[in-house]
């Protein structure tokens, strides 16, 4: 059921508990102070049902059931295909199948519809960003990144930080230094 790397992303992106909680997969909570209601625009019977699939479709994934998990957040899309949200679920369960076109395809409409801001956009410039990373596109995804920054992801400014190369280098040098420092040289 995919690689260890495609375990732990799918843990980041589909457990809301998980140490990366700014990638939950699904925003069924509360709206945090200051962030905008992205689904206050919906109808109420519409959107929970919609966020029902999404559940379902998560819980699929979760159990490595990717063609239900599609399945569904296509269905919720269906139900409200201008509410972001199902867009990002879907991409990420196309990722690991191994859609990566079809991901960012996903991406691009649910940050068309986020308009780049909010939790669902956050979400979207994160997993953008890491498709990035992962076809080598470091610029592209620092970009992402940076984007998922500044609407509050620390997962974003993690990756930032190891997309530096200056913070890599120094690293590296630091690392010299500390195993010089370990193991002195024969004759000092």
């Amino acid at each position: 059921m995919g690689t260890p790397n495609d375990q732990a992303v799918l843990q980041a992106i589909f457990n809301p508990n998980s140490p990366f909680g700014d990638l939950d997969g699904l925003e069924l909570g509360e709206v945090a102070d200051g962030e905008v209601d992205e689904d206050g625009a919906f109808p109420q019977a519409e959107l929970e049902q919609s966020k029902g699939l999404e559940l379902q479709g998560v819980t699929a994934a979760e159990a490595g059931d990717f063609g239900t998990a599609l399945e569904r957040f296509s269905q919720a899309i269906g139900l409200l295909p201008q509410r972001a949200s199902a867009y990002n679920n879907r991409a990420q369960a196309r990722r690991l199948q191994g859609d990566v076109a079809g991901a960012l395809e996903d991406l691009e409409r649910a940050l068309a519809l986020s308009g780049g801001r909010g939790r669902t956009a956050r979400q979207g410039f994160v997993q953008r960003g890491l498709l990035a990373r992962l076809q080598g596109r470091d610029d592209d995804a620092r970009r992402d990144f940076e984007r998922a920054a500044q609407l509050g992801s620390p997962f974003a400014r993690r990756q930032l930080v190891l997309l530096n190369p200056y913070a890599a280098l120094c690293n590296r040098m630091l690392a010299d230094m500390m195993g010089q420092l370990r193991s002195p040289r024969n004759g000092r």
